[in-house]
């Protein structure tokens, strides 16, 4: 791609998103800037508390588990409080409890606070995601989500970094610098973000004037619980198939530093290979997202989840430190394509006065892939090590593309036979809209 044609995608994938969505950005750039928890987690435990892998593996999938219960509370929250609500609640808490787990020093201590950060730092995600499908008209999604992703991995390029450095020296450091940035971002939603939860629907307050008005106990639009997300095969599918690329990339966090560790590689080592995901997807996530706007969603899909695969698979080849980072651009590319084609997808799966309770599902996957993707980990390294964990991705990776390939296929038959209802950035590309006014309504 020349020169011309990076900064003409650079400019058509920022323009015409409401001011609500860079502020909504802002604040996960911020967040991410001290994301040092679940990166570090394994290390510190491993490293500096002189635990085993197993023991890591059962302290991190209880922050996994911690997010297993959130994922669906918090996707409840969002649909009933609101998305600002939600979000101020989840970020506060995160900052509490993540400052309270660097000083923790019993076994049993460290284990429950850490499940309670799962909790609170899961619970700003349903609402995160429901609130950018609010404010960002259908045909702008794929590259607002995508946008959000490169925030995420901006953010995470630096902290890495930086946080491979601090855990060389104080630990204690990290947990508190991740607790003030994330008290920031409270502090910011709280300033810029208006609500922007639909009017009319069920459970709120314009719905039950309007019940209440016609003497009846429900609102214009069918009400949405659990039960009808659960009910929804074709949106589980897609919940299923997250689990399992979840599943693959969570081994970068805990597979990864774990047995690069066993190798005797120190945290500064892993920090600056890790921060080549990061980096890559900074650089490349938004020419790559002009790109795939144009393309099949089933074909990226599948690419994505066989590049995911095998890129960890490569892991077990690995050697100097070189070897790792180019591994890591494999699965990088995976993540890349993968993300915000999938939330593309949830996003038109999803009914509008259901966004909460289904992105809180949708979360869940990777709640519960943080839950068993730590043991799966503990486990196999210590009992058979690491390079069986790395073929155990790359079988992963194969299951989830054919899974990808059947489900694309099967949803393009049932909608009439042109996947429009499912057309997440495929075909021909969606066309430029006028952009909206800086102040644009939220």
């Amino acid at each position: 791609m020349s020169a011309v044609s990076l900064r003409r995608a650079a400019r058509e994938s920022v323009s015409g998103l409401p001011r609500a969505f860079w502020w909504l950005w802002t604040s996960t750039l911020v967040n991410r800037l001290g994301a040092f928890v679940a990166t570090f987690m394994t290390l510190y435990l491993t490293l500096d508390r002189g635990y085993s892998a197993s023991f890591a593996g059962l302290v991190v999938a209880l922050h996994g588990l911690g997010g297993v219960v959130s994922s669906l509370v918090a996707g409840v929250m969002t649909d009933r409080l609101g998305r600002r609500p939600t979000l101020l609640a989840a970020q506060a808490s995160t900052a509490f409890s993540v400052a309270l787990l660097g000083f923790m020093e019993h076994p049993a201590a460290i284990a429950a606070v850490a499940m309670l950060v799962g909790m609170t730092s899961n619970a700003s995600r349903p609402a995160v995601a429901a609130m950018m499908a609010d404010i960002v008209r259908p045909e702008d999604r794929v590259r607002a989500f995508a946008l959000n992703y490169w925030a995420i991995n901006l953010g995470f390029a630096v902290s890495a970094t930086a946080a491979g450095v601090i855990a060389e020296y104080s630990y204690l450091a990290g947990f508190l610098g991740e607790a003030a940035l994330t008290l920031t971002c409270a502090v910011l939603v709280y300033v810029k973000l208006p609500e922007s939860r639909p009017e009319g629907g069920p459970g709120s307050p314009a719905s039950a004037g309007k019940a209440a008005a016609a003497g009846t106990t429900t609102g214009a639009e069918p009400a949405i619980g659990l039960g009808s997300v659960l009910r929804d095969g074709r949106f589980m599918s897609v919940v299923g198939l997250s689990f399992l690329i979840s599943l693959i990339f969570t081994q970068g966090s805990v597979g990864l530093p774990v047995a690069m560790g066993a190798a005797g590689f120190s945290p500064g080592d892993y920090g600056l290979v890790v921060a080549v995901n990061g980096l890559l997807i900074v650089l490349l996530q938004i020419p790559v997202t002009a790109f795939i706007e144009r393309r099949d969603p089933q074909k990226l899909l599948v690419v994505s989840a066989l590049l995911a695969g095998y890129g960890f698979a490569l892991t077990a080849f690995a050697g100097p430190v070189w070897a790792y980072a180019l591994t890591v651009c494999v699965w990088t590319l995976a993540e890349i394509v993968n993300s915000p084609t999938q939330m593309g997808l949830v996003v038109r799966l999803s009914p509008v006065h259901g966004r909460g309770r289904y992105q809180g599902v949708y979360n869940l996957s990777w709640a519960v892939a943080s839950l068993v993707a730590p043991l799966m980990a503990g486990f196999v390294i210590d009992r058979y090590g690491a390079d069986w964990l790395w073929g155990a991705t790359g079988v992963l990776g194969t299951v989830a593309a054919a899974g990808y390939w059947l489900l694309m296929r099967n949803l393009s038959e049932g909608d009439a036979g042109t996947g429009a209802a499912v057309a997440v950035g495929g075909g021909a590309p969606a066309p430029r809209s006028k952009p909206l006014p800086a102040d644009a309504e939220a």
